[in-house]
């Protein structure tokens, strides 16, 4: 149940704009099929219908179109159960049917009468309903005819896929099949939020392992409470920062730049207590032998600190990744929508959303491109997660 959405979304990412559109939905991608016929410029599509004999078959759909009528005998009674019971549902063509001279009252109205062709016998009936259908026949034999509406006639399909669709959602900005007028290129956008996002990751690693050392293993006045007011902000919501810290950006003029999407994350509350939380547990008497050696402090954690904090430092990078990939509302709030060479994922795909509404099968790629890279990385990263804190420091 979990993977369906993630398998529809992939599979209609590789549809053809007009096959999302299909009722019932369908899971894999299908194409029309085509037959070239003699005597036809282009292929003609193929339709799945009953011929004379009630016989399922394969027709082409040729360019005419007949106005067909559905007839009614005014002498068999509605039934209510089944309100189309006398009515000829078989489009038959309105150029084979003759009105007669007499009328009936069929319903409280004055209605024609016509003389309807039933099984080698004329009927008088009643017309409901004129409508206009197309014209099928047989590509092996063109003069075995069936009409039909092809709206809602069944098509003869197969399954392929359309990978181009991935190629195109990254090539919008050179001009595509797509609807978008303006200068829109979601590999500027892929580049930019790989960029954004390795630079908080690493940045977040590195400041992060820093003060876990220091508040675990450093003494200095007023360690303690520094470290609870510092992890008192995690509780500061984020809605509370985004006035503040947008008119810092703009002191610093960083507004509409990536380096405000990189700089204001590489620090984090979360990351410190995470780290700190971790070195307390490495025996003291490690780091102490370290000392002895001759080692400082850099050397210490550098050798024994981080080597022994793998299984932490893995599962703070896959959050931090997630986060910074995800993250929507802060480069909504700092980068201009009109600034295309800075957007991020979520900004394009905010935008391609809104602009390529009519085809589903490139908003949907332009997801999978921006879920792909979060979900591999958590396959490989997941088995962080279920490894303890810490392994065994001293090996006996």
């Amino acid at each position: 149940m979990m993977l369906f959405p993630f398998l529809f979304m992939f599979f209609t990412s590789l549809k053809q704009s007009q096959d999302t559109f299909n009722f019932p939905p369908r899971l894999l991608p299908r194409n029309q099929t085509y037959i070239s016929v003699p005597g036809f410029e282009e292929p003609l599509k193929l339709y799945l219908l009953e011929d004379a004999n009630g016989i399922m078959r394969e027709f082409a759909l040729s360019r005419d179109i007949v106005q067909v009528g559905v007839f009614r005998d005014p002498t068999v009674p509605r039934d209510p159960n089944n309100p189309n019971a006398g009515e000829m549902i078989d489009n038959r063509p309105l150029k084979d049917v003759q009105p007669s001279q007499n009328r009936i009252i069929y319903e409280g109205q004055w209605e024609d009468l016509y003389e309807t062709p039933v099984d080698g016998q004329i009927v008088p009936m009643v017309l409901v309903r004129e409508a206009g259908a197309n014209v099928f026949f047989n590509p092996e034999n063109p003069q075995e005819t069936v009409l039909a509406i092809a709206r809602t006639s069944k098509r003869v399909e197969y399954i392929s896929f359309h990978p181009e669709n991935y190629l195109e959602v990254l090539q919008l900005a050179e001009g595509s099949k797509a609807v978008l007028t303006n200068v829109l290129s979601m590999a500027r956008s892929l580049t930019n939020t790989t960029l954004v996002t390795l630079l908080v990751v690493l940045g977040q690693l590195i400041t992060s392992v820093l003060g876990g050392y220091a508040f675990a293993r450093l003494r200095f006045p007023g360690r303690d409470n520094l470290f609870v007011i510092y992890l008192g902000t995690i509780m500061i919501p984020f809605v509370v920062l985004i006035i503040p810290l947008y008119r810092l950006m703009v002191i610093v003029e960083w507004v509409d730049r990536l380096a405000a999407l990189i700089i204001p994350w590489i620090f984090t509350a979360y990351g410190t207590f995470l780290m700190r939380q971790f070195f307390i547990t490495v025996p003291k008497d490690i780091e102490d032998a370290a000392i002895i050696d001759g080692a400082n402090r850099f050397q210490i954690l550098w050798r024994i600190f981080i080597p022994a904090a793998a299984p932490a430092l893995a599962t703070q990078a896959t959050f931090t990744f997630l986060y910074a990939w995800n993250s929507f509302f802060w480069p909504l709030v700092i980068i201009n929508t009109g600034n295309f060479s800075n957007h991020v994922l979520t900004l394009s795909l905010n935008m391609l959303r809104g602009r390529a509404a009519d085809t589903p099968n490139l908003v949907l790629a332009g997801a999978a491109i921006s879920v792909l890279p979060p979900i591999i990385l958590f396959i490989l990263g997941q088995r962080f997660f279920i490894e303890s804190a810490m392994s065994s420091g001293v090996k006996g």
